[in-house]
């Protein structure tokens, strides 16, 4: 995956193991990972207060630079993450481009919000089924999804499969 640009969202109270592990792992194969908050200089804390300082503002993004964007779960990052338009039109954006957009856990929030669901395949944590399923995408509950570049799982216990299919999906 040498050459390979992923770009990690993050925000207040993420969810530990949904932010580090892809990180770690995707880096392991060689690719790029940038961490972009809507601050630069804001340090973030996890559910549990591990701190992550990002490397780029979100705004600063151009899509075309990144192959792949991941979003962690935990329940107040992803709701935080929604309510940022910067964020909704880089998903979206992303999306656009054919680009992978991986989201786990409650992060199904984010795609929902930025319009890029309907009609897709996806899974995610069993209370946003119903997010999901109105937002006119088809739930499954399955430890990973992977609908053309939307790339969704329901939970931690699922990170493996998770990280395994967004880094099939980009090799």
């Amino acid at each position: 995956m040498s050459g390979k640009r992923v770009l990690l969202l993050v925000e207040d109270g993420y969810e530990d193991l949904e932010f580090w592990y892809p990180k770690i792992r995707l880096a392991e194969e060689g690719a790029e990972v940038v961490v972009a908050g809507i601050s630069k200089t804001k340090t973030y804390g996890s559910k549990h207060g591990y701190p992550a300082k990002p490397d780029v503002r979100v705004e600063d993004i151009d899509p075309k630079d990144f192959d792949a964007v991941v979003i962690p779960g935990g329940v107040r990052c992803p709701d935080l993450l929604r309510r940022h338009e910067k964020v909704l039109n880089l998903v979206k954006a992303m999306n656009d481009r054919g680009k992978i957009v991986a989201a786990i856990c409650h992060a199904a929030w984010v795609p929902i919000s930025a319009g890029i669901v309907k009609g897709k395949r996806m899974t995610c944590y069993f209370s946003v089924k119903d997010d999901v399923k109105n937002a006119g995408a088809h739930y499954v509950d399955s430890p990973v999804v992977k609908d053309a570049n939307l790339v969704t799982s329901r939970h931690p216990g699922d990170l493996p499969r998770f990280c395994s299919t967004i880094i099939d999906a980009l090799s």
